[in-house]
């Protein structure tokens, strides 16, 4: 190991910010963690507080809105999930097919763009999009004869909302990787394909496809791991108390119990019970990849 050290030292002195920025960020903030088994007082400190074991889990589990929080979580999590992790694949597919490379790389730029707006910015743009009066998107509904329509505090619309807004700043960033993964296909296999007549589409579907599969596996078991992170941001920036019923979730729950209620230790229980779930189902679907022959991640 010293000899490996000595002579690779200057990869491992690149990866020491990465490690460094994990142990501090991540490992040494879950001493924190502790005071979800407290009745924390923030004057006494996580040394001095009660300690109450499973109390606070007990009583987060029995609260009626929580019940609600975790439902609603779960759908627009499943639901981003359904919509939102095929789109990247589909989008790198259809611009792989572009020959015009200077298309190609206008295409990338303008749908990778979103990524880099904060959800500030980015939801004062969706609140003025979707605005009753004057909105482009109740203007254009006007053109037709429709109704306007206040989609922010409509039940019915918020979810699909949030999903799509996600997808829509997300999906040309979720590209690269699938992208970087066509590119490194044999073009033999294309050129092979070809000479058996095989098209486009069936090149796509029988080379492309199985090519990155491996790709989109890992990207899945790292989806997976997610499945309970339905945007914080998002969310806290769109919703309104008339929708409150569908668009409440885990992580604004943890926030106004945790921070405007300073409900400390309730507000760390919501975050541990999320983390527990997402633990588990990265756990068992890359169990569940390895045993159809899959990469997993470990």
């Amino acid at each position: 190991m010293l000899k490996d050290l000595v002579r690779d030292k200057y990869l491992y002195l690149l990866l020491l910010p990465g490690m460094l920025f994990i142990v501090v960020f991540k490992y040494i903030p879950m001493y924190g963690l502790v005071i979800a088994f407290q009745e924390y007082n923030i004057l006494q400190g996580v040394g001095g507080s009660d300690w109450v074991g499973f109390y606070q889990f007990e009583k987060l589990f029995t609260m009626l809105d929580f019940t609600n929080v975790f439902k609603n979580t779960l759908i627009i999590s499943t639901l981003k999930l359904v919509w939102g992790f095929p789109a990247p694949i589909v989008l790198a597919l259809l611009l792989n097919e572009v020959k015009q490379l200077v298309f190609q790389r206008f295409v990338q730029t303008v749908v990778y763009l979103p990524h880099f707006i904060s959800w500030v910015i980015f939801s004062g743009i969706i609140i003025i999009f979707l605005n009753p009066v004057d909105g482009l998107v109740n203007q254009v509904m006007g053109w037709f004869g429709g109704e306007p329509i206040d989609f922010l505090i409509e039940k019915s619309y918020f979810r699909s909302i949030l999903v799509a807004t996600d997808i829509y700043k997300e999906v040309g960033w979720g590209t690269i990787i699938y992208l970087a993964a066509i590119s490194g296909i044999n073009p033999q296999l294309y050129e092979a394909a070809i000479v058996d007549g095989a098209g486009r589409f069936r090149q796509m579907w029988n080379i492309t496809l199985p090519s990155i599969r491996h790709v989109i596996v890992i990207l899945f078991i790292l989806s997976l791991g997610n499945i309970l992170d339905a945007g914080f941001l998002q969310t806290l920036l769109l919703y309104n108390p008339l929708v409150m019923d569908v668009a409440d979730i885990i992580d604004t729950y943890v926030y106004r119990k945790g921070i405007v209620d300073a409900s400390y230790s309730l507000g760390a229980a919501a975050g541990v019970f999320k983390s527990v779930i997402a633990l588990i189902l990265v756990a068992a679907s890359n169990q569940l990849a390895k045993k159809f022959g899959e990469e997993g991640l470990w």
